[in-house]
């Protein structure tokens, strides 16, 4: 996601800086190479020692003779992204005020005035971050073409986001974004069909793959929406959904204005009338089930010019059935591509998979956050 991409980090004093370490090790295990600024209200939080540990990199602590923000940050300079995380409220104001009083002041600006990307992750107390003047400053820079990284409001505290939120969106401005502007819809995990209020039928899928489509779309600079059985993400707008009828709904209404759908969620076959009463164990049992509609036929029948990429899960172990039954689905929904994989890695972080299309089938093995870049891609150089 990171590969090849430089990324000068900018360390200011919030207490948010402990966790700097883990974040340089985050980028770079994402595949950027990292080098350090820091503050010194940052260096009596966390010792320069550290941050280059954990970047591999001598840490800037002042501006030299060497200018050491123009090798940086300047036109013709080393860094393909300025990181700033964390951001105090004291930096964001001085960056809207072009104040260069610190190495990480002073790199923001020669990276505005070079025209080199620049993310800034705020923390600070929940006050502060509510305050007139540093919301103007935030929706100053941000006019600026700065991305800002959404802090957790949590026991009153604007807490740094997460580092996979950084990580995306530092990817995203780095990048190039061949799906800016455009508004993409991805199903994600199981669904389960409740037969009474304790029990379900669902199936194995974890949603990893689904939320790292999503998450690959974002990359690439689309507006995503994540219609899955989890929790929010900071990446995509999320809709929570349990049943196969639920899914579809939402997916209906999120597709209104969408401009791809990528059907990646495992979507119930069968649904039963489930009791309104837990069911007693003991007894014997026989379950009528019903069938469920198909979504992206559902959502082919809505949308006749949409986009739509499928999946197809088979058990065989056999790619030519698998690429069969991808093709059969293909052509019966029309869609633009399947990607089509043996069911034996849901829940794994690694898959292998293969692109259908009606000319030919191709090998993809890697990771699923890959996958998802890949498909991203694809996406993007559809016709």
């Amino acid at each position: 996601m990171l590969s090849g991409v430089n990324v000068a980090l900018g360390v200011t004093g919030s207490i948010a800086a402990v966790k700097v370490v883990e974040l340089a090790h985050e980028l770079r295990r994402r595949g950027a190479s990292v080098r350090a600024v820091t503050t010194e209200s940052a260096r009596g939080i966390v010792h320069p020692w550290a941050v280059e540990f954990a970047t591999d990199n001598p840490v800037v602590t002042e501006i030299t003779g060497s200018v050491e923000h123009v090798e940086l940050c300047g036109r013709d300079g080393w860094a393909d992204v300025f990181l700033v995380a964390p951001a105090t409220a004291n930096t964001v104001g001085k960056i809207a005020g072009a104040i260069d009083d610190t190495p990480v002041t002073t790199c923001a600006t020669t990276a505005l005035g070079a025209d080199v990307p620049v993310v800034i992750a705020p923390a600070m107390h929940e006050p502060m971050y509510d305050h007139p003047g540093v919301l103007d400053a935030i929706e100053r820079v941000e006019s600026w073409g700065v991305d800002f990284v959404d802090p957790r409001v949590e026991e009153g505290k604007a807490k740094i986001a997460t580092e996979e939120a950084i990580v995306l969106d530092t990817a995203r401005a780095a990048g190039e974004t061949p799906l800016d502007g455009e508004h993409v819809v991805v199903t994600s995990g199981a669904t389960s069909e409740p037969i009474d209020p304790v029990r379900v039928l669902t199936n194995r899928a974890s949603g990893r793959t689904g939320r790292a489509i999503a998450a690959g779309c974002y990359v690439r600079g689309a507006d995503v929406t994540l219609v899955h059985d989890g929790g929010n993400v900071p990446y995509a707008d999320t809709v929570e959904v349990e049943t196969a009828e639920e899914m579809l709904a939402a997916t209906r209404e999120a597709c209104a204005d969408a401009d791809a759908l990528v059907s990646a969620a495992a979507v119930s076959d069968y649904t039963v009338d489930a009791s309104d009463e837990k069911i007693r164990s003991g007894q014997e049992l026989t379950l009528d089930l019903e069938p469920t509609p198909k979504l992206i036929d559902e959502l082919r029948d809505d949308h006749p010019d949409l986009p739509i990429v499928g999946f197809k899960a088979e058990t065989s172990g056999d790619d030519a059935a698998m690429v069969d039954a991808a093709r059969e689905t293909l052509e019966r929904v029309d869609l633009s591509f399947v990607v089509a994989n043996d069911a034996s890695v849901m829940g794994d972080a690694d898959t292998r998979v293969l692109f259908v299309t009606r000319e030919d089938a191709t090998e993809f093995v890697g990771s699923k956050r890959a996958l998802g870049l890949r498909i991203a891609d694809d996406l993007a150089a559809l016709d």
